[in-house]
């Protein structure tokens, strides 16, 4: 636990050398170990990996009477990188993670070196069913495995072990509140929320590494080939017989891609 600006926040702080910053998911009890556990490992063997559970999950703390937006997150995340000593670093985030990256390296292009996007969102897109049901979890085991089959294209390889993880995570005391506080219905107002402007978007310097499943069913393939169009330095990798969880149902190739980009030589 680490105080950033009087809210103790939850952070995995592994590894050595250049730092990579890991923002998860939305979904119901997600936090940065549930996301990431399998791909830290082999990251860290190249940088500093450090993974906070955002403003409002996970383990961290949630202020009280302050409801969590983009501002929040944000600075939440600043004052992390201040607190840590931390002037500059590569970022990969993943879905709602993708976003807050993405508005980060916009409103403070200084503190990003390199971007991976990852089934993210901050691009314009309808609700899917997929996201909605994610958004609109209520807590019981066999919604947990319901969603693991929105989640993954292959349910063999998310467990139900995972499934008992994210369901007790979402039951602890004050996560089901909080999290149902986040995203309340009518909800495509929250991906609007989420997004970040076109011409912002297109003005970007940085180097990004835009990942996506072609069977993702809860944020559409769509929005990572408008990030493809819209981000000048980009690059777009898609799997096949894959869902919304790459790092998990393509854990190894996703380490590998995500550490031979950052290792790149800088060309500006």
């Amino acid at each position: 636990m680490i105080n950033v600006q009087g809210v103790r926040t939850n952070v995995h702080d592994i590894g050595s050398g250049a730092p990579v910053m890991m923002f998860h998911g939305s979904g119901p009890g997600v936090t940065a170990w549930a996301n990431w556990r399998l791909v830290m490992p082999d990251l860290a063997k190249h940088h500093r990996v450090i993974a906070p559970d955002m403003l409002g999950f996970g383990f961290t703390e949630r202020p009280k009477n302050s409801l969590c937006n983009m501002d929040h997150w944000i600075n939440h995340t600043i004052d992390l990188l201040d607190e840590l000593g931390i002037e500059r670093t590569d970022i990969v985030g993943n879905s709602f993670g993708g976003g807050i990256a993405l508005a980060l390296a916009i409103r403070f292009p200084k503190r990003v070196r390199r971007l991976v996007l990852m089934g993210s969102v901050g691009v314009p897109f309808k609700l899917t069913h997929g996201l909605d049901a994610v958004w609109g979890y209520e807590p019981s085991l066999k919604a947990m495995k319901g969603l693991l089959d929105i989640f993954a294209y292959d349910r063999k390889l998310v467990t139900d072990e995972l499934a008992e993880l994210r369901y007790q995570a979402s039951i602890r005391p004050g996560f089901q509140d909080a999290f149902s506080a986040l995203f309340p219905a009518p909800r495509q107002r929250w991906i609007e929320a989420l997004q970040s402007n076109e011409n912002d978007i297109r003005t970007l310097t940085h180097e990004t590494l835009i990942l996506h499943g072609r069977e993702d069913k809860v944020i559409p393939l769509k929005t990572s080939q408008t990030l493809f169009e819209w981000v000048p330095n980009a690059q777009l990798h898609v799997f096949g017989h894959c869902g919304h969880w790459t790092q998990i149902e393509h854990a190894n190739r996703f380490s590998k891609l995500v550490v031979d980009f950052l290792a790149e030589t800088e060309t500006n």
